[in-house]
């Protein structure tokens, strides 16, 4: 089986981010860098069982909600002056990608159920 894009953009974005979350001043790091890397393995954990769900529809709505709180999290982080203006939109393109294919998918997957 090959990888799902939206798997490996996921992946992508993990190796990116965690390195500069984990650089976070100690008052952050713990705080809202630990939920932030959380946030992201367990979106691809989501993400990657999701794959192997009998009803991936099930599995995938609540992802949603996952992406949102990372990209609110995103904020926080620029609004807090810890990430740069650069690493910021760098940061919240890959999220919104992550978005797009995620309701791709959930599109896909309602119409498959509908059908």
């Amino acid at each position: 089986m090959s990888e799902l894009p939206i798997v490996q953009k996921t992946y992508d974005l993990i190796r990116w981010y965690v390195p500069i979350l984990n650089r976070l001043p100690r008052d952050h790091k713990f705080a809202l860098g630990d939920r932030l890397v959380s946030g992201l393995y367990d979106l691809l954990e989501g993400l990657i069982t999701a794959r192997y769900a009998r009803n991936k529809l099930e599995q995938l709505q609540p992802l949603s909600a996952k992406l949102d709180i990372l990209r609110y999290q995103t904020r926080l982080l620029f609004d807090f002056q810890l990430i740069d203006t650069p690493r910021y939109e760098y940061a919240s393109r890959l999220i919104d990608e992550l978005g797009q294919q995620l309701g791709g998918w959930l599109e896909q997957q309602r119409r498959k159920q509908g059908a």
